[in-house]
């Protein structure tokens, strides 16, 4: 059993690490931090799981093929992928700098698409894996002061029905999750109580009942938010 997880250092990639490793996954960690990885694997050590490590910021393609290729020497027969890298950069659409649009979209759509293709064709040869998309609540319905956040993770849920379409005739699952507010950096120094939000756990959790349920079935969307934020 052998997991990809990028973002994997916080939040919602952190949680579902440690989930795998605690249930036997080898596991491929990607981030843009070489230390913060590092360290990560120290920590998952007493599981007793093979566990490699890349440093690539996603939001370049180079890093990102890069990545993929050293991944395909070292780790094959990849079953799960979870597209979590992502960013959110708050403000207007009409206001920004373009560059707020662009670097949004190719941590939200581009690095997912090189990535989903890369793996997804392996496991449609294989004839087997699941592949999870980290999408948001603001892929179904805009958030405020969120417009481009807003617009790449809707291109994101498209990312993951267009993959869902393709890869089901070969025995390849496809999931998004579409979180709420969840207590990840992204949320850094705010006041509101922990209690408040959807924990990356909780993700985390689900995900993984996602993935041993029967041969049959395919949860296609999961949309999970606080109870009353």
């Amino acid at each position: 059993m052998k997991a990809v997880i990028t973002g994997s250092t916080k939040g919602i990639g952190r949680a579902i690490a440690i989930k795998f490793a605690q249930n036997g996954y080898d596991l491929v960690l990607v981030a843009r931090g070489l230390d913060e990885l590092e360290k990560f694997r120290k920590e998952l050590i007493p599981y007793g799981n093979t566990v490699f490590i890349q440093a690539a910021d996603c939001s370049i393609k180079e890093e990102v093929y890069a990545f993929l290729n050293s991944t395909a020497i070292n780790f094959e027969n990849v079953t799960v992928l979870v597209n979590n890298v992502g960013t959110f950069l708050p403000g207007s659409l009409l206001d920004e700098d373009d560059e707020t649009f662009e670097k949004q979209q190719y941590l939200n759509v581009n690095a997912s698409y090189y990535i989903s293709k890369f793996f997804g064709k392996k496991m449609r040869s294989a004839k087997r894996g699941h592949i999870f998309n980290i999408c948001s609540v603001a892929s179904k319905a805009p958030v405020k002061n969120g417009g481009s956040y807003s617009v790449t993770k809707a291109a994101m849920l498209s990312l993951n029905h267009v993959l869902r379409q393709e890869l089901a005739p070969h025995n390849v699952k496809v999931t998004a999750f579409l979180p709420g507010s969840t207590k990840t950096s992204s949320w850094e120094g705010t006041t509101i109580p922990d209690e408040k939000f959807v924990q990356p756990e909780d993700i985390a959790e689900t995900l993984f009942t996602i993935l041993n349920l029967s041969k049959g079935v395919n949860v296609d969307e999961v949309l999970i938010t606080p109870l009353d934020f």
